[in-house]
């Protein structure tokens, strides 16, 4: 019986021991730091298999945000690419922690619940130290429209990817604007902002830039170094395609990160200006180096005035149109709410109203 009870002492030593490393050993493995804590893969849509990679299924993913005040617009988004083509296409819908839970119930509880999606968590602290406030349009601040700038950092396995702002509808066939071809070294292709003259006469009566000019502070002399012409046109980063092997190759994040501190430390560009302080880093970055869109698929400044209407003809042609501005189709007053509203899915939350002068939400 002695030698009994100290076989079992010693057993349970070992076992306590056994314990303890595997405690370690995983406390260890829980703590270590990642490369991609900045971004989290919460949520898989309806459809979307987990054995295979979505590389291997040649999907067309589109990345888009979703703020929880305009969770409405990116869903109507999203009807609307959905509902205009037959491809295969995985959303990517990149959220503050806050309104992950919103954003699966919005979609499950709707229409759009065949959809095939994956919800990302963007965390806000990335930006520490690159954005600076600024009471001008607090809105156009908003940690999610940083996102651009990480697409790489996002937990996703693709060649190429769509990136859309939440206030565009597409009309056209989003595999026509995801197969452009692209020029040998770009990473990205947008739409320039002299590229379509039907709408010339819209953008002078509502004074909008179309210039490096409306958007860099040329007596800046950091500005001066970079050889820019300040008449050449701009473009706008709200609609574009990303090549993610020559965004990584050619470290365009780090890039625009560069430019993001250069002017919070010395005030390059503000929102004042421009409208906005994400255009100008991408400006900076990619000048003189992307493919040019067809500009039917970026037919944009609808947000700019309530009063600047575009051409029924334009409106038909468009493959896509973008209310970048302060005035939204969801609210109003704004111009071509028919043309938003049709792709307007309703909340079931009931968080996400219409503004309308009727009062009705």
């Amino acid at each position: 019986m002695p030698l009994l009870r100290k076989i079992n002492r010693v057993l349970l030593v070992l076992l306590v021991l056994m314990v303890c490393l595997l405690l370690h050993s995983a406390l260890r493995v829980s703590t270590q730091p990642k490369a991609s804590d900045q971004w989290r893969g919460l949520s898989h849509g309806a459809g979307l298999p987990g054995a295979k990679t979505p590389q291997e299924e040649n999907v067309i993913p589109v990345v888009i945000c979703a703020s929880e005040e305009r969770l409405g617009a990116t869903m109507a988004t999203i009807n609307s690419v959905y509902s205009n083509t037959d491809a295969s296409v995985l959303f990517y819908l990149v959220t503050l922690r806050d309104a992950v839970k919103l954003t699966r119930q919005y979609i499950e509880r709707t229409k759009l619940k065949g959809i095939r999606y994956k919800i990302l968590e963007f965390n806000p602290m990335i930006l520490r130290g690159k954005v600076k406030p600024d009471s001008s349009r607090p809105d156009l601040l908003h940690p999610l429209n940083f996102v651009r700038f990480y697409l790489p950092m996002l937990e996703i396995n693709h060649k190429r990817v769509i990136y859309l702002d939440d206030d565009v509808i597409v009309q056209g066939d989003i595999k026509d604007l995801f197969n452009i071809k692209m020029k040998p070294g770009h990473a990205a292709a947008f739409a320039t902002d002299c590229d379509l003259p039907s709408t010339h006469e819209v953008v002078r009566s509502i004074g909008m830039q179309t210039t490096y000019m409306g958007f860099l502070d040329y007596r800046k002399q950091e500005v001066k170094d970079l050889g820019i012409n300040p008449s050449d046109c701009s473009f706008n980063p709200g609609v574009f395609v990303a090549d993610i092997r020559e965004w990584k190759k050619q470290k365009i994040t780090k890039q625009l990160e560069k430019w993001m501190e250069e002017n919070f430390r010395i005030n390059i560009y503000s929102s004042a200006m421009a409208g906005g302080v994400a255009t100008p880093p991408m400006l900076i970055v990619f000048h003189d180096k992307f493919t040019t869109l067809d500009p039917m698929w970026h037919v944009r400044h609808l947000g700019w005035s309530p009063d600047a209407h575009y051409s029924d003809n334009i409106l038909q042609k468009a493959r896509l149109l973008h209310w970048n501005g302060p005035f939204k189709p969801w609210s109003y007053p704004a111009v071509h709410l028919d043309l938003w509203e049709k792709w307007f899915v309703p909340d079931p939350s009931a968080k996400f109203t219409l503004l309308r002068p009727d009062g009705d939400g």
